[in-house]
C-alpha cells in the first residue's frame, strides 16, 4: 500500500513541470535526425490510404525552425498521392518534424516551415508498395 504512495511522491515535481520521457530542450539545438529518409518512408507507408503510386514525390533535407515555439529538425516533402478513385491532386507541401532526432509528427500545407528550402527528387517515395 506504501510502495504506489512513495513512487508518486518521487514523480512529483517541485517545479510544476510535466514528467516526459523526453528531454525537450525547447529552443536549444537539436541532434540531426540521421535516418530522417527510412523514418519519413515507415511513416509515410502507414499514413498513406494506398502508398503506391505516389508521384512528384520531392523532400528537402532537414533544417532548424522555430515550430511552435520550440527549435526543430524540419524535412519538407512535396508529392501526389493517389486519390480512391485513381486520380491525382496537386502535390501539397507537408512538413515532417523531428524531435531528439526522432520523427514527431506531419503537419499538413506546411507552406510556412517548408519556405525557401530546396527540394530533391524522392524516388524512394514513388516505389513505395504495400
Amino acid at each position: 500500500m506504501f510502495l504506489p504512495i512513495m513512487l508518486s511522491a518521487c514523480a512529483a515535481s517541485d517545479d510544476g513541470k510535466p514528467i516526459t520521457f523526453t528531454d525537450d530542450r525547447g529552443v536549444t539545438s537539436q541532434p540531426f535526425p540521421k535516418n530522417y529518409r527510412t523514418e519519413v518512408l515507415a511513416f509515410l507507408k502507414t499514413y498513406l490510404n494506398n502508398p503506391v503510386g505516389v508521384r512528384d514525390a520531392v523532400m528537402a533535407d532537414p533544417v532548424e525552425r522555430v515550430v511552435g515555439g520550440r527549435l526543430r529538425y524540419v524535412a519538407c516533402l512535396r508529392f501526389s498521392a493517389r486519390e480512391p478513385d485513381g486520380g491525382y491532386r496537386e502535390p501539397r507541401e507537408r512538413a515532417i518534424l523531428f524531435v531528439d532526432g526522432r520523427l514527431d509528427r506531419i503537419i499538413e500545407n506546411a507552406v510556412e516551415p517548408c519556405a525557401g528550402v530546396a527540394y530533391a527528387p524522392f524516388a524512394e517515395l514513388e516505389k513505395l508498395t504495400r
